[in-house]
């Protein structure tokens, strides 16, 4: 295929932020029915024949990619649910440009995927885990895979030099007594664990802002336990990044982004599983 001649070199909106960073929807189907995401039933998916082919995302990533775009992240929807994402995987780590490729998923796949994905070019793995007690875990998830998610995450720690990363949607009166047991988590296995505020994100996504809990107050919560001190502010990076001040692996992030928007130093754009940019 014959790619058409790119002249500018950089994507730049009108707030004159330049865009770095690619998000690659491959799907909008996933496993899960997560509360905070999509109702558990009665969702209509796209028709097959309207999802970018593998061969159409790497054309428009490799034009991206002479634009200014280095970091390429794959999402879904859950994005393993579609097959051959190792095959993809492949050819993006062709283009000389992107300097990092990484991947969000609910770690369902990752027992029989994580090393194929690894030696593929992912080495930054976004999971999503929203409590560490199984049966919370089914009353948010609405599927009781936790020890399957579990396994996952073990099989990204027999992988050397991976990074790790935890998602985890706090909601209030649902898994915001969680934050010390997952800043321990972090602690104890080298994790980054980021604790996202509970955002709305669509029309069936049950949101209310009296579920939201700040991240300033998982921060004094933690802090009182375990003392951290901030090393990052969010703004080009969404999170807040926190390390322990005993000096402890691990770090945690902080993704406030009800209560400290961040909009304004975005450089990151997103591609639709159907190519909607």
């Amino acid at each position: 295929m014959v790619l058409p001649q790119i002249i500018q070199r950089n994507l730049i909106d009108r707030q004159g932020r330049r865009a770095e960073k690619l998000r690659i929807s491959i799907t909008d189907r996933c496993n899960f029915r997560c509360q905070y995401c999509m109702p558990s039933e009665g969702m209509k998916w796209l028709e097959k024949k309207n999802l970018l082919t593998y061969e159409e995302i790497f054309t428009l990533a490799t034009l991206f990619a002479r634009l200014g775009i280095h970091h390429i992240r794959l999402t879904g929807g859950e994005p393993l649910v579609r097959k051959d994402v190792p095959v993809l995987v492949k050819e993006l780590s062709k283009i000389k440009e992107i300097q990092k490729l990484s991947l969000t998923t609910n770690g369902y796949f990752l027992p029989e995927l994580a090393m194929p994905l690894y030696e593929a070019g992912i080495k930054v793995f976004n999971v999503s885990l929203d409590s560490l007690n199984p049966k919370r875990f089914y009353q948010i998830t609405r599927r009781d895979y936790h020890q399957r998610v579990l396994r996952g995450l073990q099989s990204l720690k027999d992988i050397p030099d991976c990074q790790i990363k935890l998602n985890v949607v706090i909601m209030k009166d649902m898994n915001e007594d969680e934050a010390l047991n997952f800043a321990q988590l972090a602690r104890q296995n080298n994790y980054s664990v980021r604790f996202i505020e509970f955002m709305p994100i669509g029309s069936e996504d049950n949101w209310s802002s009296r579920l939201v809990v700040p991240g300033s107050e998982l921060v004094k919560k933690i802090n009182a336990i375990f003392p951290i001190e901030k090393v990052e502010m969010a703004g080009r990076n969404p999170a807040e990044i926190w390390k322990f001040s005993d000096g402890a692996s691990g770090e945690l992030g902080f993704i406030n982004s009800v209560s400290q928007p961040f909009c304004k130093d975005c450089n990151r754009i997103r591609l639709t599983a159907d190519g909607q940019l």
